[in-house]
């Protein structure tokens, strides 16, 4: 539970008990996410600022114990990753298809709402039956519990339309980073570069399938795309200014600029001259939907996402896991066992 700024505490909790239409899932693993960290370290994410205690976590893979009243769902026993979000289905978003951005969500772990919404990082849960997913057959938990960030990244490459056979910038090589590299490269690119400022960054980049890494911080790297090797699309995942500028400078015309990473609240650098005089299309890609079972099926076909889970720490630790996943230099995703 994350009580304020820097205020992060393993707690006892009553084991819940699923209401109507919920299921209790036993809880074996939960990813630590980017925002996770910025409730750690900001105590909040952007504008959403914490006003009560709350249990953090929305990358949560487990098994189904019970349900609820008039719930149904996979049998108790069964392996399941959750679907963190909660779309209201009432508004203009949700009845355009665009759940993803519905104003009245509810998503775990999130001080969005107040009363917030209890994240998942708990020994048992209680979520509604209808956000379970169950885990495919051969896919073990400790790699379903990629499913939620590789859906990020999934919806992050799917808002830049097609990308078979062509060139993809990727700013940013963190855990995100890294899985839009593996969402890229499943949806047929040709060729992916990558940047970032730290090179055991870009190693787990380059274990995620990129062709090419760039040290950010070198202008004289060879990587560095050619005027004549032009990039075609470009995702800026490190949510920085610098990284969206880099994005806005190496596309070429007419190419697609994708903003994933979250900015900075407030205003950023932007360079909007390029945006005119080269008429690149920029799109923000915000969570995601439907991605959620399309990435389960890409975690059971290839077993080198493994490589991107740096460490796993027992829930006791859990200061430890957020230090640990705060420093990229030494770790990728990290995730909590709660089983142990």
């Amino acid at each position: 539970m994350i009580h304020g700024r820097g205020d992060l505490r393993v707690e006892e909790l009553t084991v819940p008990a699923p209401g109507p239409g919920q299921a209790l899932v036993a809880v074996r693993y939960g990813g630590v996410c980017g925002s996770d960290l910025h409730y750690w370290r900001h105590g909040g994410v952007g504008d959403f600022r914490l006003r009560e205690p709350m249990v953090l976590g929305h990358e949560v893979v487990g098994t189904v114990v019970s349900y609820g009243a008039g719930a149904s769902g996979p049998v108790p026993g069964t392996a399941v990753a959750v679907h963190p979000a909660t779309p209201c289905g009432a508004c203009p978003e949700c009845a355009d298809g665009r759940r993803n951005v519905c104003r009245d969500t509810r998503y775990l772990g999130s001080a969005a709402r107040f009363p917030h919404v209890q994240g998942g990082f708990a020994a048992q849960v209680a979520v509604p039956a209808e956000q379970l997913r169950p885990v495919p057959a051969g896919l073990g938990l400790r790699r379903a519990a990629l499913a939620e960030p590789l859906s990020v990244a999934l919806h992050a490459v799917r808002r830049a339309g097609e990308v078979a056979g062509k060139h993809v910038l990727v700013t940013g090589a963190g855990p995100i980073g890294c899985l839009v590299v593996a969402a890229a490269r499943a949806a047929g690119a040709a060729r992916v570069t990558v940047t970032d400022l730290l090179p055991e960054a870009l190693r787990y980049a380059r274990a995620a399938g990129a062709d090419t890494v760039v040290r950010a911080d070198d202008p004289d790297d060879a990587g560095w795309p050619a005027e004549e090797d032009e990039v075609d699309v470009a995702v800026e995942a490190s949510g920085v200014a610098a990284g969206l500028d880099t994005c806005l400078r190496l596309v070429r015309r007419g190419g697609v600029v994708v903003q994933l990473g979250m900015l900075p609240p407030g205003q950023s650098p932007f360079a909007g001259n390029l945006v005119v005089s080269r008429e690149i299309e920029l799109r923000g890609a915000f969570r995601f939907d439907g991605e959620f079972d399309a990435a389960l099926e890409l975690l059971a076909a290839e077993p080198s996402f493994d490589a991107l889970v740096s460490a796993v720490i027992p829930v006791r630790e859990a200061e430890s896991a957020f230090a640990l996943a705060a420093d990229r230099s030494r770790s990728c995703k990290v995730l909590i066992d709660f089983r142990s």
